[in-house]
């Protein structure tokens, strides 16, 4: 047996080297690792393959070929009334970058390696200003994730059945807008909870709220085009926009919701971004004639609305408030909500309700620009949806956050003593997964999240939602993903965190 045979064998005795691969390719994994840790030197003679084939106890086809892919890639050379020779890795590579001809005779080029080039000037932006990780709202008390309310055993049946169909055309991509039963159950539901004038042809079904603005911004606007927004304001309406080159143009936020001023009417906007039913971050719900007189705003400036219905099914006293949509009647308001705050964020199923003589456009272009799927998600949600089980889970989790909620506001209370409990208010709108803690204007919301986070909580400030110089400043608590007895426990944490904060 030649040295080579012997080399070669010890290496594909050993029980860890590749197990699972074929012995074609255990053969020249076991070759290349040779010859790139030059025991394999370069111009050494390889047994031919009808010896090495003996030498190892292996069929000469598996030997030849390994060797076939060892030359294709440059390792060996054979020549012929020879032998197979391996190659010189070094001079190959010197060949290549000086054009010359490398050991097998073959004229190669290898450009001179130059610098990655820069991101544009719109990347550059994004980057610098990551706001996903910040301003996301997730559990105060970091790591908890409570989806035990979940129905995982229906959710999980209803999934094994659609499987069990064997649809080949919910192996496809999703065409004509979405699965049809789902944009059916989603009409029927968006008509009686929410008020909203649709039918079925207008219903697409997306991969969430990121997905439905960005095709917004992209079918509606031009880049350099005006962009009204809520300030303060969620932030990945805010990226979406920034990423498709659009101007954001800030408009203040009070008690009533977006509060437009003479400022901001001599403005001209393409887009107007609101969510009048439960205002991100703030809470504020849009009074009526805000609602009307934004609609008007709209018609007179040649402008979308879009309506981001991200939460209305937690609203824990009376009905759900009526939707925007609803009260238009010019076809402006292009409707959004999302399944990911109801069900759970992984499932990636958002929906839009687009105006008549949009829904075409919005259809082609969801389909060229996104190729959407998930048809087998689509289709167990549908049947989610129509059994019931939709309405059940939703009524379930609003008592289980209604009463976090109020664990959490009456923990706060109870523990941030008499002094801090002048200087700060806890939000009393009944809606949401979060809730606001406001703090005086001179507190320092940004210094207040790192020593909460020194504590082990997760919270956010409300002053950095803000595009123009913030005027509020307080602290975004959620609380939806927290059992109530990390509530009672990590709220009493954080209520010594604000009467740190607030302390003179």
């Amino acid at each position: 047996m030649s040295p080579a045979s012997d080399l070669l064998a010890a290496t594909l005795a050993q029980a860890d080297f590749h197990p699972r691969l074929p012995q074609q390719r255990r053969l020249y994994e076991a070759a290349k690792v040779a010859i790139h840790q030059n025991r394999l030197g370069a111009g050494n003679k390889l047994p031919s393959t009808r010896d090495l084939a003996s030498d190892l106890g292996i069929a000469r086809n598996t030997v030849i070929a390994a060797f076939g892919q060892l030359a294709a890639e440059g390792y060996v050379n054979s020549v012929l009334g020879s032998g197979t020779y391996v190659a010189d890795l070094r001079e190959l590579a010197r060949g290549m970058r000086s054009g010359g001809k490398d050991v097998t005779g073959q004229q190669h080029t290898m450009p001179t390696v130059a610098p990655a080039p820069p991101l544009s000037r719109r990347g550059e932006e994004l980057t610098r200003y990551a706001a996903g990780a910040r301003y996301e709202i997730q559990p105060f008390a970091p790591g908890d994730a409570d989806f035990s309310s979940f129905p995982f055993k229906q959710w999980q049946r209803l999934q094994n059945r659609v499987w069990r169909e064997a649809r080949a055309d919910l192996l496809d991509y999703g065409q004509c807008g979405g699965y049809l039963p789902l944009r059916q159950a989603i009409t029927e539901y968006l008509r009686l909870s929410r008020s909203v004038k649709v039918s079925v042809e207008q219903v697409m079904i997306t991969s969430g709220t990121q997905q439905s603005l960005d095709l917004c911004a992209q079918l509606l606007a031009d880049a350099g085009d005006t962009a009204w927004v809520e300030d303060p304001c969620y932030w990945g309406a805010r990226r979406v926009f920034q990423a498709r080159g659009l101007k954001l143009h800030p408009v203040t936020v009070d008690a009533d919701g977006m509060a437009l001023e003479p400022e901001d009417l001599a403005t001209r906007p393409r887009l107007v971004y609101v969510t009048p039913s439960h205002q991100y971050p703030t809470g504020a719900v849009m009074s009526l004639s805000r609602r009307r007189a934004l609609l008007d705003v709209a018609v007179r400036k040649n402008a979308w609305i879009l309506e981001d219905d991200y939460d209305s099914e937690f609203r824990y006293t009376g009905r759900p408030l009526a939707a925007l949509q609803g009260l238009d009647h010019d076809n402006r308001v292009v409707y959004m909500g999302t399944f990911s705050k109801v069900l759970y964020p992984g499932i990636k199923v958002g929906y839009m309700v687009a105006p008549r003589e949009l829904v075409e456009p919005f259809k082609s272009a969801l389909y060229d620009l996104q190729r959407p799927g998930q048809l087998m998600v689509q289709a167990a949600l549908a049947d989610f949806m129509a059994l019931g089980h939709f309405t059940t889970h939703v009524r379930k989790i609003r008592q289980i956050y209604g009463a976090r909620r109020e664990t959490l506001r009456r923990t706060l209370a109870q523990h941030l003593g008499a002094k801090a409990a002048q200087l700060v208010a806890i939000s009393s709108e009944e809606s949401g997964l979060h809730l606001v803690v406001e703090l005086p204007d001179w507190a320092d919301d940004v210094a207040l999240q790192a020593l909460a986070r020194e504590a082990g909580l997760s919270v956010y400030p409300l002053s950095s939602y803000y595009l123009a110089p913030p005027v509020r400043r307080g602290l975004l608590v959620g609380y939806a993903y927290v059992t109530p007895e990390k509530i009672a426990y990590y709220g009493k944490l954080l209520a010594s965190v604000i009467q740190s904060g607030v302390r003179r």
